[in-house]
């Protein structure tokens, strides 16, 4: 039997690997039939995912229209509402590495059809609160469980699975899928809020959670060995490893040996400042910040769906840059980039949407999750095997600092009567994750293997 070899044309255009149970004889893949294409099963995994968490997308869209209408309703202070929303941050990163352990033991479909029911729940539930705890529960508990298993390691998880080459840019795709939910959910949501009140937003938010579990369990395959195929650039056809039990327990060991190297402590601290530049700051506090200087609540929550629209953008180029450079220097880039136009943010403030403040939309948006597919391309070049856990934790680091913001945000405004303080604290840490990332040091490549004698290769 010869030796099975795949071009990466062959790999990059054909789906018809063998499965280990083909009979023996030529083991190469069946050439397709002439002027016929089909397209890798990865990517069709990819497309379910895509639209997955575009349905899950609507409760991180929601907080920050919810502030002004609570406060109104029930007389909360704003630090109050805040906190229930760090509560939901902070769950959302702290339950993510336990997540993508959880789809190593049980598998990424059921994981994912759990998760969303129970955002649906804890959405729906919150038309029924009257006191603070209850939003603390709902909001913050419920959905913050439930989001934190449709994070950014469910991403992760299914490009470490699926694909071998292009995982830069699957990376980049998926990430933009949570800004493409907020182009859909944000408009929609805001109309909602201010002809209908905050409810049928929340019930919209549980609804579509909802109606994506059909499709996660119908279509969302576990791993390429499911469909008796090889990962999308794989040498050839690896098979499904047996369920990993222990996953609490593998999650913390994972965590206790990362945190024994420099690269973990960088990582994790350059994506806590993102979390709180981003989720934090802009989506929780943005609308509003525009409010509080005469901007309807329509106009400003149309702006950060703009910023999704780049999102889109900026986050897939992101994923093509880091197939292609080296990913510390584009983390030092984009930290600097946003930095910087927080700094201008305070001024570009109005009751009506000028030049400048588009200017600053294009410019963020580019930038808002542009750092995923690089943090993720040093994640698995540092950890290899549980790059997706330690991701799962680096993101957990993402969103304590989101948390911290969401409440320091509210709390702030409350004490100052303006939001501007932390725009410029926010630009400073920036500048500081710019600096830290170049400090990550590279991995060593691995070295050759020896060749065997007479020239042939191993």
């Amino acid at each position: 039997m010869t030796e099975t070899r795949q071009t990466d044309d062959q790999t990059d255009d054909q789906t018809d690997h063998r499965t280990p149970d083909a009979p023996s004889g030529d083991s190469r893949p069946p050439a397709p039939r002439p002027g016929r294409f089909r397209a890798h099963r990865a990517w069709s995994v990819a497309a379910v995912a895509f639209v997955t968490i575009i349905g899950a997308a609507g409760f991180a869209s929601l907080p920050g229209l919810l502030i002004e209408p609570l406060h109104g309703d029930f007389g909360w202070s704003r630090g109050t509402i805040g906190f229930a929303v760090s509560v939901n941050l902070a769950l959302y990163g702290l339950t993510a590495p336990f997540a993508a352990a959880l789809m190593d033991r049980f598998g990424i479909r059921r994981v994912v059809a759990a998760a969303l029911t129970v955002i649906a729940i804890g959405a729906a539930l919150t038309v029924t609160m009257t006191e603070p705890w209850q939003m603390v529960l709902y909001w913050g508990v419920l959905v913050g469980l439930g989001s934190g298993s449709m994070a950014l390691a469910f991403a992760a998880t299914v490009t470490n699975r699926w694909f071998v080459r292009r995982r830069g840019l699957v990376t980049g795709i998926l990430t933009a899928a949570g800004a493409s939910g907020q182009l859909v959910f944000l408009p929609l949501l805001s109309w909602l809020v201010e002809e209908r009140g905050w409810e049928p937003a929340a019930l919209t938010v549980a609804l579509a959670a909802l109606a994506v579990v059909p499709l996660v369990w119908l279509l969302l395959l576990d791993h390429p060995a499911d469909a008796g195929i090889a990962a999308y650039g794989a040498e050839g056809f690896t098979p499904k490893p047996a369920p990993v039990p222990g996953a609490a327990r593998r999650t913390v060991q994972v965590l206790f040996r990362a945190a024994r190297t420099g690269p973990f402590w960088l990582l994790a601290g350059t994506f806590a400042i993102c979390g709180a530049s981003t989720n934090g700051l802009v989506k929780t506090h943005f609308v509003p910040a525009a409010h509080d200087h005469g901007m309807p609540i329509t106009a400003a929550a149309s702006l950060l769906a703009v910023i999704g629209v780049f999102d889109v953008i900026g986050t897939i180029a992101s994923g093509w840059f880091t197939d292609r450079f080296d990913a510390r220097r584009l983390l030092a880039v984009y930290y600097a980039l946003r930095g910087v136009s927080l700094l201008f943010l305070p001024m570009l403030l109005a009751p009506s949407v000028e030049l400048p403040m588009v200017f600053f939309i294009v410019f963020y948006g580019l930038d808002w999750v542009a750092t995923v597919p690089p943090t993720i391309a040093l994640c698995r070049e540092h950890y290899g095997e549980d790059s997706a856990i330690v991701f799962g934790w680096v993101l957990a680091s993402h969103q304590v600092g989101a948390a911290v913001v969401a409440f320091a945000g509210g709390a702030a405004r409350d004490v100052f009567g303006s939001y501007d303080v932390v725009w410029y604290a926010s630009g400073a840490l920036c500048a500081m994750a710019a600096l830290m990332a170049l400090v990550i040091t590279r991995r060593p490549p691995a070295a050759p293997a020896p060749a065997l004698p007479g020239g042939l290769d191993s």
